[in-house]
């Protein structure tokens, strides 16, 4: 999988420019999918979603694995659901997403997701690429 000179994008007028990609994620048991708009993260260590998010995939918010998260407001409380990303055709199985409250954006972070693609930023151009490069 290869996308290539991907351009950063506004979501609102006063915003900067940055790396966001549309991703489909779903609850591997429910077989719901919803497809979402995400902010490349390299300082995110794992996906992460507003938490109302998870019950429109089917997952019970609070029965996923509990846990502590430190986001740029503090600490958080998140509750951790193994789902499935698909980016273009490359789909990832097996992916733990924490569904944290008081997040209003969809966070694609290091862990179970970028480290699975090389990741070029071009600030000056205002550009992305992402590529899957098989063994």
């Amino acid at each position: 999988m290869r996308l290539k000179n991907i351009p950063f994008t506004k979501v609102c007028p006063q915003d900067t420019p940055r790396p966001w990609l549309f991703i489909d994620i779903g609850n591997p048991r429910g077989k719901k999918k919803i497809r979402f708009l995400g902010l490349i993260d390299t300082g995110a260590h794992e996906c992460t979603l507003p938490a109302h998010y998870a019950s429109l995939l089917g997952f019970k918010l609070k029965a996923g694995e509990k846990k502590k998260i430190i986001t740029g407001n503090g600490t958080a409380v998140a509750y951790s659901h193994k789902a499935v990303i698909e980016v273009g055709d490359y789909r990832i199985r097996n992916v733990f997403i924490d569904f944290a409250p008081h997040l209003n954006v969809v966070l694609l972070g290091t862990k179970g997701f970028l480290t699975r693609f090389v990741l070029t930023l071009d600030y000056p151009h205002k550009r992305f690429s992402l590529e899957n490069r098989k063994k």
